[in-house]
């Protein structure tokens, strides 16, 4: 039977197939592991190679090949077709490499082949015997479809022309060549699946920059200074050294956003009001001087001298040195205890 119907649809179904996968990009992905594919054949070979008759050999083939881009595959196969009929017997079995120019990755995969190899041809039929090894070039069209990852079936038509030598012994009008028509059905496995695609990783979102966080709220702390360690008893004028007050003096100087200081001088209860509040306010006013000289605006200052007033313990002894004493651990009141309040922020 002739093949001519079935390459005509098989045509058919590859032009279509083919314009309607041109328009996909060649980027698309593709297994590059080896596969391995099993056909059944049915040749359409030359009428020389069969003593004059027009048949059909059927065969098998089996190849195995790998994708090398989303666009080529690269094929070496073998196959064997036999016609056998009224004691004669045509036998053909080829070797060769071929390309295939794939048009998709999808499902449906129609592609072109170009390739090469060699052909043992032989015949015995009636009297007419002869066979020959010969090279030959084939080109093809074929179509798969991929139904899992690993799996397809393929469907392809190869023409071949074969460089038969003039002195050949079969009954050629074509000196040297010898034409045939090859279809075949296989399936396909490949060994290895498809690479998983790259997650897609989703660009960072570019962060505003942060503004910068608003300035602490002020914050004030009040340094207690004993009397007895700033001044003898009943005196205003200042003991030397006085570290405590060159620290406070230090940062008052490098810090000129610290103002509206106050230096509180206090008294305890021995003693006139009036004499206690003139002391506290002298030994407030020494202090004061002192932080002056020390390179604090006066402005930033402010000596206030309260006497005996707020008292932070209370004594009743009735001997005066025993009062003295008790009075004496009273840092702010009845010991003339001067406290500085400052702006620390």
């Amino acid at each position: 039977m002739k093949i001519n119907k079935l390459n005509l649809a098989l045509l058919a179904l590859f032009c279509t197939l083919a314009l309607n996968a041109s328009a996909q990009s060649s980027t698309m992905t593709y297994n590059p592991s080896w596969y391995v594919e099993g056909q059944a054949t049915l040749l359409d070979a030359y009428t020389g190679f069969l003593n004059g008759q027009d048949k059909n050999a059927p065969g098998v083939g089996l190849s195995v090949g790998r994708a090398l881009s989303p666009d080529w595959d690269v094929q070496l196969g073998t196959t064997y077709s036999r016609y056998s009929k009224d004691g004669g017997t045509y036998k053909q079995n080829t070797l060769g490499v071929d390309a295939l120019y794939l048009f998709s990755r999808s499902a449906w995969q129609p592609y072109l082949l170009v390739g090469g190899g060699a052909e043992y041809d032989k015949s015995n039929y009636y009297s007419y015997e002869a066979s020959k090894t010969s090279p030959y070039l084939n080109a093809g069209l074929g179509l798969r479809y991929a139904f899992s990852d690993q799996w397809a079936v393929d469907a392809n038509i190869h023409a071949a022309h074969a460089f038969l030598s003039s002195n050949n012994n079969f009954n050629t009008r074509d000196s040297g060549g010898a034409n045939t028509l090859k279809l075949g059905i296989g399936l396909m496995y490949t060994f290895g699946r498809m690479p998983a695609a790259a997650p897609v990783v989703a660009a960072a979102p570019v962060m505003a920059p942060m503004a910068p966080p608003p300035p602490p709220a002020p914050r004030f702390e009040k340094i207690t200074l004993s009397s007895t360690s700033l001044f003898a008893f009943d005196s205003d004028k200042l003991r030397l050294p006085q570290p405590e007050l060159d620290k406070f003096a230090s940062v008052m100087a490098s810090n000129n956003q610290i103002g509206n200081v106050s230096i509180t001088g206090y008294t305890d209860r021995l003693g006139s009001d009036q004499y206690n509040l003139r002391l506290s306010q002298r030994r407030a006013e020494t202090v004061k001087a002192y932080l002056v000289s020390h390179g604090v605006d006066a402005s930033r200052l402010t000596a206030i001298g309260k006497g005996k007033s707020n008292p932070v313990v209370q004594c009743n002894q009735k001997n005066k040195a025993e009062l003295i004493k008790c009075l004496e651990p009273n840092r702010r009141v009845e010991l003339e205890d001067i406290t500085i309040e400052r702006q620390v922020n």
